[in-house]
């Protein structure tokens, strides 16, 4: 049986920082889906994670803030921390609505409960369909942008990358990893003499 193209394993990432800075822009207008975007691609946690957080967790939360989570998928302890781009996204955000302590913070349209990953799923595919990205995008994208751009980008080493995704064994972070080929050839042209 194959895997769906939604499934965490096989989506891609955003690797080139134009296609980030261009759904960022897309997603300006729309608060609650920006901050889903750069809250997601900042931290790296899973979307099942992302939406079930509530306004009480980030409210009065500064830059440099730590917030507390547990994984639902592991049980495990893990930490959103709110980074100016999270604060200014959340700010904004914020300014347009009215939650109550106790409200999610994706908050869904349809009654009080909080959007699904699915429905995260189907988000992502419109913003990377709508400025032309070809590939597998879905929900894991957000998790795996976090992570591309923080190795390709930031120069963020195997082993930080396995502690922040609370991987039970490293053979798991390295299915996330999504090393291209390209990536191969350019680390073997290193001269070493």
């Amino acid at each position: 049986m194959s895997r769906t193209s939604t499934t965490n394993l096989t989506v891609e990432p955003i690797r080139k920082a134009k296609d980030v800075k261009a759904i960022s822009r897309l997603l300006q207008s729309r608060p609650r889906d920006y901050l889903l975007w750069v809250m997601g691609i900042n931290n790296g946690l899973r979307a099942k994670d992302l939406v079930r957080i509530r306004y009480s967790q980030v409210d009065g939360a500064k830059p440099g803030a730590v917030i507390n989570i547990i994984e639902t998928k592991t049980g495990k302890n893990n930490v959103l921390v709110i980074n100016k781009a999270v604060h200014k996204a959340l700010q904004a955000y914020l300014a347009e609505i009215e939650p109550a302590p106790d409200d999610f913070l994706f908050k869904s349209r349809k009654g009080s409960g909080h959007i699904t990953s699915q429905s995260v799923g189907r988000m992502v595919r419109s913003w990377t369909s709508a400025i032309n990205l070809k590939g597998q995008y879905g929900a894991h994208t957000l998790r795996k942008t976090w992570d591309y751009q923080q190795r390709t980008r930031h120069g963020a080493g195997f082993e930080i990358l396995c502690k922040r995704y609370n991987h039970s064994s490293p053979a798991i972070t390295m299915r996330y990893l999504g090393i291209e080929d390209r990536e191969v050839c350019e680390l073997l042209m290193n001269e070493i003499s």
